[in-house]
This record gives C-alpha cells, structure tokens and sequence, in this order.
C-alpha cells in the first residue's frame, strides 16, 4: 500500500515523459517520501552482453561533489604499509585477521583496498566479496601498492560500478541533500566515465535507457539524447 507521501511523489512524475538530466536533477529532490536524507541512485540500462567478458564493463569515477556519504574502507596490506593506510583515513587496516573475520561473514565495509603482494591470501574471500561487489581489483584502482592514494580518492567521492547480469549500471552519485546542480554534475561524470568504456564489439545503442530515482521514490526516465554531446 502507497503512503500518502509516495502518491503525492507519483503524482508529480509524467511516467509517459522522458525528462532532461538537468529536470530529473531537480523533480528528485521534490518528490523524495523519506524523513532521512535518501541516496539518489543511477540506473543505466547498457546496450551490452555482461557474459562476454570485453562487454562486462566496470570501472571507477571521482564524483566532483562526493556522494554525501562516508565510506568505510579496509586496507589489507603488509605491515610495511599499515602507517601510510592509517594516516590517510582508512577505518580498518591488518591482513590476517580480517580475513579471518570476512571468513566468518564479517563485511562491515564499503569498499576494500589490498596491495598487490597480498593478493594470492585474498583470492579465497571471492566467494563472500564478489557478490557484495567488495573484492579488490586493478581495474577499480583498489589493487595498488599506493594505498594511501587509493584510500584518499574513496573519502573523496570515488565510486566504483560494474555491469550486472541484466545489463545496467546501478550506482549512488548523491543524496537528494544536494543542489539539483551538484546531482546533475555527479551524474553526467559517472554517465561520460561509462560511455567512455564503450567496448568497440558493442553493437547497437550503447546507451539503451537511463533512470534517477531516491531511496523510496518513484523512478524517473531520463532522455538519453540530453547526456550525449
């Protein structure tokens, strides 16, 4: 059953119309249901095959404005490196221990960077971390031996996204706090990150459909043409 609020959202929203990205920018933070300050998520439909492994695109992005929310990162390193991890901010630092805590279904982390030589330990947490999207990897610029760069770009608004099997991109860029100027600038940097890594054996529309919507909200459809040059 819709509360009251969420019809008075729905209301609000054309559902037969495609909206500007500047538009939905602002509608979003009209139409927000919740009491708390909501996330407002990307939703990026992409003309792809996720199976083929050329097509299964994933990377990462510097939101200009951060996301409004702060991450808790774990560093998995050598001893060697747990100084540097520690002064740039990162909320869990050590290797053996917290795999044995990951082991016993412990992921209480947003993201988690590990260095290079520790990698072979880590393969076995695949299982737990791949699902929840948290395991370390060179493309997401979470395998580094600079850890304290890695863990300084995450505090700052870095996010990683990847393909899921469907196809779309899910990513939070914001929280309907913001200005409708910084939602819009957070989205079209994360929407140019990904057609950048349009794969060339893609065929068809790349950018297949595109959605913003707010913990709760009703989704709105973006038109496609008003995020391409």
């Amino acid at each position: 059953m819709a509360t009251k609020k969420r019809k008075v959202a729905d209301a609000k929203v054309d559902k037969n119309k495609s909206y500007s990205l500047k538009e939905a920018s602002t509608l979003v933070k009209d139409i927000n249901c919740t009491k708390f300050d909501s996330s407002v998520d990307l939703h990026i439909r992409l003309g792809v095959d996720p199976k083929k492994a050329d097509q299964a695109i994933r990377g990462s992005v510097t939101l200009p404005h951060g996301t409004g929310k702060t991450k808790r990162v774990l560093v998995l390193c050598t001893p060697d490196k747990e100084a540097a991890a520690k002064e740039a901010g990162a909320d869990f630092v050590g290797l053996d221990e917290f795999i044995q805590k990951i082991e016993a279904g412990w992921t209480e982390v947003d993201v988690i960077v590990a260095t290079p030589a520790v990698m072979p330990k880590i393969g076995k947490l695949g299982k737990i971390l791949g699902p929840r999207n948290l395991m370390p990897n060179p493309k997401t610029g979470t395998v580094t031996n600079d850890v304290a760069a890695a863990v300084t770009e995450v505090k700052g608004g870095k996010i990683t996204f990847k393909v899921d099997k469907a196809g779309i991109i899910h990513a939070s860029i914001g929280r309907v706090s913001f200005a409708a100027d910084k939602i819009e600038q957070n989205s079209l940097e994360l929407i140019n990150a990904i057609i950048k890594l349009k794969p060339s054996t893609a065929k068809g529309t790349y950018l297949k459909g595109l959605s913003m919507a707010s913990t709760m909200s009703p989704g709105i459809v973006i038109d496609t043409k008003s995020v391409q040059n």
